[in-house]
């Protein structure tokens, strides 16, 4: 079974009954493979067996005077210890830095939380060849403790998030094995950029690939739980 997680980003959803259908449908040995990133508002909807709840983002403190932010003693108390970190929306349309965006994975590290670090290049970098690309991933995560056991990096190329066009099979695979050997690191890699029910078996299928991080398809129960049988009934390398 490889890696399925879902960001929901900031759509509105009703998350009880979605979860719900997922506990009619899911056996809950897949547990530790499944987590889902509501919007804030749904985290404290409640927990349920088959499946993890985690923040789309969190400020690095215990908690304090941070409008508008939620901080780690608001996770504990709804019993989130997931957490993504450096999507490239924050990155682009909220100004965060790769230096906060460590800080908030040596803050979240020290908690134990398992941490989804994402990194993604735009198609300027793209279009200036596999080398360029690998230096510019390789370099996002500068800083980060790759040995971290609760680590999965999500590579997002940027251009294809919530475009429709998912990246080529054999670009996914060049990328994502390129860049584990650049690291020389075994760290657990997943792929996020348009995932759908009709390309997740290609991409699942791919042995240097770990996971899928699934976007606005998500908000279809259906759409992961077709996913998740995907993964869990396929034999991939």
């Amino acid at each position: 079974m490889k890696f399925i997680l879902a960001n929901f980003k900031s759509y509105a959803l009703d998350l009880l009954p979605y979860l719900e259908r997922l506990k009619k449908n899911l056996p809950q040995e897949l547990a530790p493979f499944i987590t889902l990133f509501p919007s804030l508002s749904a985290l404290g909807a409640g927990k349920i067996s088959c499946v993890a709840l985690g923040a789309q983002n969190a400020y690095p403190a215990l908690e304090g005077a941070f409008t508008g932010e939620v901080t780690l003693h608001a996770l504990q108390e709804w019993g989130i210890s997931s957490l993504l970190i450096g999507h490239s929306e924050r990155r682009l349309l909220l100004g965060e830095t790769p230096s906060f965006c460590l800080e908030k994975f040596h803050f979240f590290r020290e908690q134990g939380f398992q941490i989804v670090f994402c990194i993604g290049e735009s198609l300027d970098t793209r279009n200036l060849g596999q080398k360029a690309t690998l230096d510019y991933l390789s370099t996002q995560l500068e800083g980060i403790d790759l040995e971290y056991p609760k680590l999965i990096v999500a590579y997002e190329p940027i251009w294809a998030i919530g475009t429709g066009v998912s990246a080529r099979d054999s670009d996914i695979a060049s990328t994502i094995g390129g860049l584990k050997q650049a690291l020389k690191s075994r760290v657990r890699v997943v792929y996020g950029g348009s995932v759908q029910a009709s390309n997740a078996e290609a991409i699942l299928s791919l042995p240097e690939v770990d996971g899928v991080l699934i976007g606005k398809a998500c908000l279809d129960p259906q759409v992961l739980l077709d996913i998740i049988k995907i993964s869990s009934t396929k034999e991939f390398a």
